[in-house]
């Protein structure tokens, strides 16, 4: 009986089994339970082996174009800014000679990189038209990627105009037109501390405009 009952869920209908030879069965057909007398399954493989090598070259690939992508899209930086007239800024305000080098000492004891800088007739003006009305030329703008440090100064020296702007390098924030800034010394100083010495400007210029802007 469990010879002829295997028979039955083994063999498709209208086939005639041959009890003496065992053919090997192209696909393996199993029964869907131990009820079922001919309801069958077959089971091939739906795609084909991958094998290791291919999964590591598409994750590979993946990985290097997002990589590729990110290290493209670089952002641009933000810059803060005050300026005013150059008489003002380099001449006549009594702290901000000060105020410069004071950070400029504190920056290099603590091995920090300058972020800041004085541009002279700076090019980025021309993106504020609101700011260019109210100005003296030539101007001086306190540049700085500190933001907090900015109103700081702004407070600080009080008859400054205040902004910020997007630059995509240094370079391109930092850009300036030639100009010669000259001041004239006067007849006679009566203030308790010493006039400002010509160039004194110097070390807080952007590198390329330090020879440009001379006294």
């Amino acid at each position: 009986m469990a010879a002829t009952l295997s028979q039955r869920c083994w063999a498709a209908p209208g086939v005639k089994l041959n009890p003496t030879r065992n053919p090997k069965p192209k696909s393996l057909s199993l029964p869907l339970s131990a009820n079922s007398t001919c309801t069958l399954f077959s089971f091939s493989p739906p795609f084909p082996k991958l094998s290791s090598s291919s999964v590591r070259t598409a994750v590979a690939a993946v990985e290097s174009d997002q990589l590729s992508s990110s290290s493209t899209e670089k952002k641009p930086s933000k810059y803060y800014f005050v300026v005013a007239n150059a008489k003002f800024m380099l001449d006549e305000e009594e702290h901000f000679q000060e105020q410069l080098f004071e950070r400029l000492r504190l920056f290099k004891e603590r091995n920090n990189e300058q972020d800041f800088w004085l541009v002279i007739e700076p090019k980025f003006l021309d993106k504020f038209p609101d700011i260019t009305r109210r100005l003296g030329r030539p101007a001086v703008a306190l540049v700085s990627t500190n933001g907090p440090w900015i109103t700081f100064m702004k407070l600080r020296l009080d008859r400054v105009l205040s902004e910020s702007f997007e630059a995509d390098s240094l370079e391109e924030a930092l850009a300036c037109s030639p100009t010669k800034i000259e001041f004239k010394k006067p007849d006679k100083w009566v203030a308790p501390y010493p006039k400002y010495e010509s160039e004194w400007w110097g070390p807080f210029l952007p590198p390329r405009s330090k020879k440009e802007a001379k006294v």
